[in-house]
């Protein structure tokens, strides 16, 4: 179906049967880059939002969820992380946030479609501005080259892709897992968007990543948490790591309430870090891959 239809988007493609829709003011920019489709709406309740190939990437209403849950998981996870790398994020939200972690030191964010950083520095400074921090270092290139040439050198690797489909298609395949191993430090943490619980594709998705991981790290866990902007309200992440002595489900830092004030915390608590690890049965039964 038409995405854009009578001043309503509707993401539908990755929910079988179902849609999740938004109200358009205008359409701020709409392009066809080298890699993806790209539009940038104004919407009536949930403020900008960043499509890729007609999927809601985010918005201006509720980014600050993922956002924060997708760096504070694994960075509040590792004993003491200080070299970060981000596949993907070229909206420059994961970078804003890690950046707040006391122990990081720095942040190469690895985005393949340049025209995604230009469009939301542009039209989404309120994300784009982690390009800005002095701990970040932005690289237009392929992740899994970016990876080749950077053994053993980083504590945790945060994977912020889109659905498997256009250029984030390998981002979800097994020997992307091994590549992120190999540039991971002995006793590192990766974390990657995968989806929702409640999609039937994404469940497969999850199964058979949760599956490629066991072959190559010892400790795997799931995450899920909610966002009204994408389908189900629901996104979830998968992290993994060889040191065992990690626990997922509880935060080595444990951001004080002054700390959380500091950096404008909107979503990310370490009662809630704790709380995205207690998973419906369902999905339990089916990830039997899954370790803590």
């Amino acid at each position: 179906m038409n995405s854009l239809q009578q001043g309503w988007f509707t993401e539908s493609d990755t929910w079988c049967g179902a849609g999740l829709s938004l109200q358009v003011e205008k359409i701020i920019h709409q392009e066809k880059s080298p890699y993806q489709d790209i539009m940038i709406l104004q919407t009536k309740s949930f403020g900008k939002a960043l499509i890729l190939d007609n999927i809601i990437q985010c918005t201006e209403f509720d980014e600050y969820s993922y956002q924060e849950m997708i760096s504070f998981l694994p960075l509040c996870s590792h004993p003491n992380p200080k070299k970060i790398l981000v596949v993907g994020g070229g909206d420059g939200g994961v970078a804003r946030e890690a950046a707040k972690h006391p122990s990081v030191t720095s942040i190469d964010v690895v985005e393949i479609d340049e025209r995604v950083v230009k469009l939301t520095e542009k039209y989404m400074p309120f994300m784009a501005c982690g390009f800005e921090n002095k701990k970040v270092t932005l690289h237009i290139e392929d992740g899994f080259e970016f990876m080749k040439k950077n053994l053993q050198k980083f504590d945790v690797i945060i994977t912020d892709s889109s659905d498997p489909v256009g250029p984030n298609a390998s981002l979800f395949q097994k020997s992307y897992i091994e590549s992120m191993k190999q540039s991971l430090k002995p006793g590192g943490i990766i974390c990657s968007q995968v989806g929702s619980i409640w999609i039937k594709e994404d469940q497969s998705t999850m199964m058979r990543l949760s599956k490629d991981c066991s072959g190559v790290f010892t400790k795997i866990a799931l995450a899920t948490i909610s966002i009204p902007s994408y389908p189900t309200g629901n996104i979830s992440f998968l992290l993994a790591t060889n040191n065992e002595e990690v626990n997922f489900r509880t935060p080595i830092h444990k951001f004080t309430t002054d700390e959380m004030d500091q950096h404008k915390l909107k979503h990310y608590t370490p009662e809630l870090h704790s709380a995205s690890f207690c998973i419906p049965r369902f999905t339990q039964i089916s990830m039997p891959y899954l370790t803590c």
